[in-house]
Parts: structure tokens; C-alpha cells; sequence
């Protein structure tokens, strides 16, 4: 949870005292700290059950670490809903580790064993824990409304071209061209520049050596200009958001606060006042 939830949480009058202490621990940094060390320790852990070797030689104590860490996680997941209650639902982040956490308590039998691979998804409780993964992920969400028109363009730009590139070049370079869907893979191959030119245009342009006045292009808006945008969508979202969220955290140390009263107020401005008159002097 943010400092924003720990705030709501204070600023609840249904919320003990206990409570409250019990959140403060939870999101202090070394609590924090702890659990961040024990994601990674999981995360080697379940690498390692992947050696055969390995398993054959430690596989039990493995499974025994794999198990604390999984009981840690889950008395970690308790201890937040015991103190935020209602509050605990209101984060999506904690809807994220309790699917997360599921997951890996599923049965390891039957029908249900497909799911056990799917454990080292607690890998990505790191998103929840770490402030500045869980913000990039929050302005990739916020980022897609405004990539929606980028997509819509580049589909509307790849169709146009796998459609022209399969009447220019599928009669010579079936394998590439044969198609539309074998165009429209070329295209996205070469669109992502990964063998492009030794892999697909200079076969094309052997026959076709005008075949240039078509990739070059294609290339140019496709990989720079298209991708770019998204980039400049997600980096502009997330520097909204960052604003947005420091003017948060700002307001909710302020709510936090005591309000001052008025006769605290006049007696700071008078001594205020008084040092300035010393200072004249």
C-alpha cells in the first residue's frame, strides 16, 4: 500500500489504535525491505527448481524454503487485510497479490496441476512492493486509452502494406509474400529490424530492385515514428502521473496534520514579529 492508503486508513474513525500500529509496522521500510529480499530469494529459489540436478541433490530443502516463503507471504497478506479491512479491497495492488498468492496454494494434482508452473508469478509481487515498478505499471494502464488511436493507425497502416506487398512481391517470394497473413508476418519481422535486410529485402530486391521505394519507407514510419509514439504516450503519462501523485502524498501529510489554532497562529506571528524588531534594532 501507498502512504495515500495509510492515510485513509488514519483519517478512518471505524480504525483502533492496534490497527493502525499494525499497518505502520506493515508498511515500514524495513518490513518492506524484508519482503522485497525474500521475492528475490523465491524467485531464485523456483529458478533452481528447474535443474534437474539440482532437484535431485537439494530438491527437498528447496521445496521447504519455497514453502516458508510462500507461509511468509501469506501471513504477510493476513496481517495487511486484518488492519485494513475495508480499506484492503479498495487497492487493486492487493486484489493483484491475493490472485497471485492463490495461484501458488493451488493444488499440485489432477486438474489443477498446470497452475503449479504458474508460481513464479509471485515474481511479480515485486510490481506491488517496489514504489517505482508499481508506477510504471500504473502509467502503462493510464497510457492505454491514449494508444488506442496509435494502434488503430498502425493496424490501418500494416494492412495497407501487407496488401500491397503480397500483389508486388507474393508472386516471386511466396514464402514471405505468399499470403496476406505470411505478408503481414514479414512485415512485423522486418518492422522489428531482426533479420530484415539479409533475411527478406535484399532476396526481394535481386528481382525486384526497385523493391527499396517500398521497405524504406515502410521501415521509417513503422519502427520510427509509430513505436515512438508510444513511447512518448507512456513517458508523457507517467510524468502526469507522478505530478499528480506527489500533489496527493502532499495533501494527505497536510490532512494528517493538527489543524493549528488561531491563538497558535497569532502567538508564532508575534514572535515572529518581536525577532524582526530585535534584528531592526
Amino acid at each position: 500500500m501507498s502512504e495515500i492508503d495509510l492515510s485513509a486508513l488514519r483519517a478512518s474513525p471505524r480504525a483502533a489504535a492496534w490497527r493502525l500500529r499494525l499497518a505502520e509496522c506493515i508498511e515500514h521500510p524495513r518490513a518492506q525491505f524484508g519482503i522485497v529480499a525474500l521475492i528475490l530469494l523465491n524467485a531464485v529459489i523456483l529458478g533452481l527448481e528447474t535443474n534437474a540436478a539440482i532437484m535431485a541433490a537439494w530438491g527437498p530443502w528447496l521445496i521447504l524454503a519455497d514453502r516458508l516463503c510462500l507461509t511468509v507471504f501469506c501471513i504477510e497478506l493476513a496481517l495487511k487485510f486484518t488492519a485494513y479491512r475495508g480499506l484492503f479491497w479498495r487497492n487493486g495492488w492487493n486484489w493483484f497479490d491475493l490472485a497471485v498468492i492463490a495461484v501458488a496454494l493451488a493444488p499440485g494434482a489432477g486438474a489443477w496441476s498446470v497452475l503449479r508452473s504458474l508460481r513464479v508469478l509471485r515474481v511479480l509481487r515485486l510490481l506491488t512492493v517496489v514504489p517505482q515498478l508499481r508506477r510504471v505499471v500504473t502509467a502503462f494502464l493510464h497510457a492505454i486509452p491514449g494508444l488506442v488511436g496509435v494502434i488503430a493507425v498502425m493496424l490501418i497502416f500494416f494492412y495497407t502494406a501487407g496488401v500491397l506487398a503480397t500483389k508486388l512481391f507474393g508472386g516471386t517470394h511466396p514464402e514471405f509474400f505468399g499470403s496476406l497473413g505470411a505478408s503481414l508476418f514479414s512485415l512485423f519481422q522486418i518492422m522489428t529490424l531482426e533479420s530484415w535486410s539479409m533475411g527478406i529485402v535484399r532476396p526481394v530486391m535481386t528481382v525486384h530492385p526497385w523493391a527499396w521505394m517500398f521497405f524504406v519507407p515502410f521501415i521509417v514510419v513503422a519502427t520510427f515514428t509509430i513505436l515512438n509514439l508510444f513511447i512518448g504516450i507512456i513517458v508523457s503519462t507517467m510524468q502526469e502521473l507522478g505530478v499528480k501523485e506527489h500533489a496527493a502524498e502532499v495533501a494527505a501529510k497536510h490532512a494528517a496534520q493538527p489543524a493549528e489554532s488561531a491563538a497558535a497562529v497569532i502567538a508564532r506571528l508575534e514572535a515572529d514579529l518581536a525577532k524582526l524588531k530585535q534584528l531592526a534594532r
